[in-house]
């Protein structure tokens, strides 16, 4: 008897434009999820998982073109790569020899872009910013085709899969699932956060001892942590949440003004800022946050055992999260884990 596949859980943020402070009055910037926060665990686990993808609402992701960028896929290289790629930016500039000089880069995130076409199907790609990478930019137009020539895959929403699960005519089982990955980009901080439905989800996996990973900007979604949904739709809220005041990693805040000073997020010649930062929204919801500090590119990641939830600082630190979440996931001790008969 062939070994049953197992099962595991993406939720992608589907928000396509991240809102400004400032420049006051700005309609907002084109946004999506950072392909390399989740690339590295459709490699490391499609072999013996099966996956399930969801948004928010339902609609479909959208891929963040800077997070094309090759520094990004230099993961614990970050910070040298990017400082590499700048220095070579403020000369002439040749894609092609600018490529030639990084082959394991654009190979790494080749392969996750064939992983991107194999599971995501038809989704769209972010407008480039004025200080978008410059190579990313000229990638831009083949990934577009690539993903248009693609038929549309279906993204059920949250309260989709919600309903699912509280069917006992639905064999849907949110237990079945060995974790649920949530990766960044600037996209959750429009709908991970202030979600009843997110928290209702995150605190069912809970329930059933599923481990939950989130990377980057996703973690915010354990903002939505203090919700719970009832069968009729009721919200309610409570501070008495099993993942009330654990540790998590994420984007600093320090690090995020710097990109909004010289990152792809800043426009030219006027002040950019985000509402909002990730770290301080998670302190101001109750939870212990650390960082890396002085050097937002150095790699953090946090593991929380009683309430199984594994963070990540960002994309340099995905294949150390994807190291700790194959040891965890080891753990067959969980409750409701499923254990397969002799």
């Amino acid at each position: 008897m062939s070994r049953q596949r197992r099962k595991a859980l993406i939720v992608l943020s589907s928000a396509k434009v991240l809102p400004l402070a400032e420049p006051t009055g700005h309609p907002g910037i084109p946004t999506g999820f950072f392909l390399c926060e989740l690339g590295q665990v459709l490699e490391e686990f499609g072999d013996d998982h099966d996956f399930t993808f969801v948004t928010p609402d339902g609609e479909v992701p959208q891929l963040d073109v800077n997070g094309l960028a090759l520094p990004w896929h230099a993961t614990g290289r970050l910070l040298s790569a990017t400082a590499r790629t700048t220095v070579e930016g403020a000369f002439r500039f040749d894609v092609d020899t600018y490529r030639a000089r990084r082959p394991d880069l654009v190979a790494r995130r080749a392969a996750e872009l064939d992983l991107a076409y194999r599971y995501l199907g038809n989704i769209p790609v972010s407008a480039p910013l004025p200080r978008t990478d410059k190579e990313a930019v000229a990638l831009r137009d083949d990934v577009v085709a690539a993903f248009a020539a693609l038929p549309r895959h279906e993204y059920q929403s949250i309260p989709r899969i919600m309903a699912r699960h509280r069917d006992p005519a639905d064999e849907f089982d949110l237990g079945e699932f060995d974790f649920v990955h949530l990766p960044g980009g600037h996209a959750p901080m429009v709908d991970f956060v202030d979600d009843p439905w997110m928290g209702e989800l995150l605190n069912t996996l809970h329930e059933h001892g599923v481990l939950i990973s989130l990377i980057c900007h996703g973690p915010i979604a354990m903002a939505s942590a203090k919700y719970r949904v009832d069968a009729d739709g009721g919200v309610r809220t409570t501070s008495d949440h099993p993942f009330a005041g654990i540790r998590l990693t994420t984007v600093p805040k320090y690090g995020e003004v710097g990109f909004s000073r010289f990152g792809f997020l800043k426009f030219p010649g006027l002040r950019t800022r985000v509402t909002y930062y990730v770290d301080e929204a998670l302190v101001d919801a109750g939870f212990k946050v650390e960082i890396a500090v002085p050097n937002p590119g150095a790699v953090k990641v946090v593991w929380e055992p009683d309430a199984r939830v594994l963070t990540g600082n960002g994309p340099q630190a995905v294949d150390e999260q994807c190291e700790a979440l194959r040891t965890h996931l080891g753990d067959t001790t969980r409750p409701g884990a499923k254990r397969s008969s002799a």
